[in-house]
């Protein structure tokens, strides 16, 4: 790998592309093409947000996300 990977500064970016498809408003479109920009960008946020809150392990070149799906009740129970 050319550069050190900065994990963080990637999990931070993935924070910043979740909140930015918050953000953006919806273009002047109609009907169905809508529907699907809308619904592309809720999974949009999903997917970036649930990125942003993992929790990052570089071990041997490898990197690993670990993404708890648990209810934040769950987690809290366990700590």
């Amino acid at each position: 790998m050319p550069q050190e990977l900065d994990v963080d500064a990637m999990l931070q970016r993935f924070r910043d592309r979740a909140h930015a498809v918050r953000q953006r408003g919806v273009p002047p479109i109609e009907g169905a093409d809508r529907k699907r920009f809308v619904d592309q960008a809720r999974t949009d946020f999903m997917d970036y947000a649930m990125i942003g809150d993992a929790t990052a392990a570089l071990e041997g070149g490898i990197l690993t996300l670990t993404i708890d799906l648990r209810p934040e009740s769950d987690r809290q129970a366990e700590a």
